[in-house]
């Protein structure tokens, strides 16, 4: 079955993780990527066989080079001018003294697409500032808002600016790279972990451009849908999800409280919302009475969204999960059979897949050389002199 992006070939130049996620949208959906690792990079590093690496870089294949190497980077231009994009996550001051930023490649191949990431913006105040994950939560507004009322700023247990910067470059890539069907020129694609995150925020950043409320820190209940939140059952605890006048009379039918619907305390949407904690005791004494499976299956049985609150392995061993292809099997030639996560979109006609592991260090080096025209003296020769 052929890939849908596999037309195209990426020169990933990216580190940590916003660019590699990015990057890996493309390549699990058939891109030929062509991770660019400097020579020193992994020599000897573990965490080439570590799970993130492993599950971050899949579907890629490596080579090795030296960027501040004169031939090293008459390799990498020989390479962007045959590629449709180029994905990089420096500094902004770091490509402009490599030599890589999107104006020079542009000119070597008009038809680039060059997407970039970076902590705050290619221009701006902050602009050279180095950016992080937990640094973009915090400026970004989530912290604030995550967290048990009164507890204090909590950082979310993914790297969220990392992902989701990730994902809406992959998106913006593929924007352009539409755009250029019909234009016929590539251009420069770039987010940040704080737009990234900003943009995350949605309906809590509108509460504030809109109606100027800032929202507070709502812990595990649902900042406006009520009641939305955890729930402790017979053997340990539940989401519920019943907003609405609709959905909260039947989550009171199926808990055999009907008293609760005509509560004047809980009446209406106003009502619960002002009086949150005293609906969540009564619910909570009503849950305590069945297990958790008992009243999911109830729930759910009714139309009110109800789910289980796992770790994850109980995720992996979910028939759900499972049946989803959330974990697909790929062999490593060091690490052997293993799991990776699967892929969030399916297309119904031609599908990604994973189609290979994570490459070791520089593994692909001598293979994309050859396909650039390089003979085998000249690969000799250009290992001797550093430049790979």
């Amino acid at each position: 079955m052929p890939l849908p992006l596999e037309h195209l070939t990426v020169v990933d130049l990216t580190r940590a993780r916003s660019g590699p996620t990015a990057v890996r949208r493309l390549a699990d959906m058939g891109a030929n990527v062509i991770k660019v690792e400097a020579r020193e990079e992994m020599e000897g590093d573990s965490t080439a066989l570590g799970f993130d690496f492993l599950n971050l870089h899949r579907n890629k294949r490596a080579l090795t080079l030296d960027l501040k190497h004169p031939r090293g980077l008459e390799i990498l231009k020989k390479l962007v001018a045959r590629a449709d994009v180029v994905v990089e996550n420096f500094r902004p001051d770091v490509k402009k003294r490599l030599g890589i930023d999107y104006e020079t490649l542009s000119r070597i191949n008009p038809r680039l697409v060059y997407g970039s990431i970076s902590g705050f913006g290619q221009t701006g105040p902050y602009a050279d500032r180095p950016g992080y994950d937990q640094i973009a939560q915090g400026m970004g507004g989530l912290m604030s808002i995550t967290g048990l009322p009164g507890q204090g700023p909590v950082r979310v247990g993914i790297p969220v600016a990392d992902l989701t910067a990730g994902m809406y470059l992959a998106e913006g890539i593929l924007v352009a790279l539409l755009e250029r069907e019909r234009s016929g020129k590539g251009q420069w694609v770039h987010t940040s972990l704080l737009q990234a995150m900003v943009t995350m925020l949605d309906f809590q950043a509108a509460r504030w451009l809109i109606d100027g409320e800032i929202p507070p820190q709502a812990g595990n209940d649902h900042p406006t849908g009520i009641p939305t939140g955890v729930f402790t059952t017979a053997d340990g605890h539940i989401n519920i999800a019943a907003s609405g006048q609709t959905m909260y009379r039947r989550l009171c039918t199926a808990l055999g409280a009907p008293e609760l619907v005509d509560d004047p305390r809980f009446k209406t949407i106003h009502d619960r919302s002002k009086n949150r904690k005293q609906l969540n005791a009564e619910l909570d004494r009503v849950l305590v009475k069945k297990t958790s499976a008992e009243w999911i299956e109830a729930l759910n049985k009714a139309g009110v969204p109800s789910g289980p609150i796992y770790d994850v392995r109980q995720v992996f061993e979910d028939p759900q999960i499972r049946h989803l292809g959330m974990a697909q099997t790929v062999r490593h030639p060091e690490r052997g059979e293993m799991k990776v996560q699967g892929l969030p979109a399916v297309l119904s006609r031609t599908p990604g897949a994973i189609r290979r592991p994570a490459p070791t260090h520089g593994q692909h080096t001598d293979e994309i050389l050859r396909e650039l025209g390089y003979t085998p003296e000249e690969i000799t020769g250009l290992r001797k002199d550093g430049a790979v």
